[in-house]
């Protein structure tokens, strides 16, 4: 569970990293305050959020088992573990 939510935070922080990125190769002054005014970082939120629900948009569509499949959850036969496996067109 927290692989998704610090890739879902990466996600969020790319525009920010991207601006610091061109204030470190233009030499303007990363830490300076005029360097981040309240109007670029609204737009930088608004860019990352985004970011994130088109993320989330992704995942949910295209991942996951395809429709009325039938997940076999993991189990033991003979002594051994055999992991769990999707039947596509088994849940008709």
């Amino acid at each position: 569970m927290i692989r998704p939510v610090l890739t879902e935070i990466a996600i969020f922080l790319i525009p920010f990293a991207a601006y610091a990125l061109f204030l470190i190769v233009t030499r303007a002054g990363l830490l300076a305050s005029s360097s981040w005014p309240w109007h670029l970082v609204a737009k930088l939120t608004l860019g990352s959020l985004l970011l994130v629900v088109v993320s989330f948009v992704i995942l949910a569509h295209f991942s996951g088992a395809p429709p009325n499949s039938t997940y076999v959850p993991a189990r033991l036969e003979n002594g051994r573990l055999v992991p769990g496996t999707e039947i596509p067109g088994a849940g008709k």
